[in-house]
């Protein structure tokens, strides 16, 4: 009789520790997947167009200098290095993977960034701006063609604003020079016409500027989950694409 009560006492705190173990793996796994966690991705697409075909004049208008922010969604240095400061996924683990190349294949657009990750957006959440670095290297303003930056931020519903510059580089017509690189000399009628009375003169471009703004992106939108949404301009477009994960039992 002893010798069974000492089995099932050892039965019996096996089972009780086998159900610990359980509940402690349970827990665990509740903490990796909490309320309010999402999946966000964000893909940006330029339309390949000529950009004298776009009618917005955008020359004069007011640019902010790049926010000082320590986060960062996705940045190209100029040698083509890549950088985040969160931890993204694979395209071809995002949902708008297939939009993204639906887009590219059609030859009308071309793919700057793929880019999602896992986060908590609790009620309240005030996101940091993450930056955005991407497109053509512009030697001329050392930097790339679109940069600006994207803010997450959840009151009631999550909303995100997105503040995206397309720059090109400047250019204006400096009179002709001679080949010998000497300026030509032009007489008043011909300099009046924009033409030079030297034989071999050609017309140089040199910048003036070294940035000329293209286009922009200013625009906040509130979110629903498991919709996509698509925010553009005449020559850069964003998709933005929010799932909740549910948190497990």
């Amino acid at each position: 009789m002893q010798t069974d009560g000492n089995r099932l006492a050892r039965l019996l705190a096996h089972t009780l520790l086998t159900a610990l173990l359980a509940a402690t793996s349970l827990v665990s796994h509740a903490q990796q997947t909490p309320d309010d966690f999402y999946r966000a991705e964000f893909v940006i697409l330029e339309r390949i167009i000529d950009p004298a075909a776009v009618n917005e004049r955008m020359v004069t208008r007011k640019v902010e200098a790049p926010l000082d922010t320590s986060e960062t969604l996705y940045s190209i240095a100029r040698d083509g290095t890549a950088n985040s400061s969160l931890k993204l996924q694979s395209r071809n683990q995002l949902h708008l993977g297939y939009a993204a190349n639906r887009l590219e294949n059609s030859g009308n657009y071309r793919v700057l960034m793929a880019a999602g990750w896992y986060q908590a957006f609790p009620p309240d959440y005030k996101g940091q701006p993450l930056r955005v670095e991407i497109g053509d290297w512009l030697a001329q303003a050392g930097q790339r063609e679109i940069e600006g930056h994207i803010t997450v931020d959840r009151q009631r519903y999550l909303h995100v604003a997105v503040h995206l510059n397309h720059w090109q580089e400047g250019k204006v017509a400096l009179p002709p020079v001679t080949a010998s690189g000497e300026p030509a000399s032009l007489t008043a009628p011909a300099a009046a016409a924009g033409t030079a009375n030297t034989a071999g003169a050609e017309p140089t471009l040199k910048p003036e500027v070294p940035l000329e703004l293209l286009t922009w992106i200013r625009e906040t939108r509130r979110m629903r989950s498991e919709e996509i949404h698509f925010l553009d301009s005449p020559t850069i477009g964003v998709l933005v694409f929010f799932k909740k994960i549910e948190a497990k039992p």
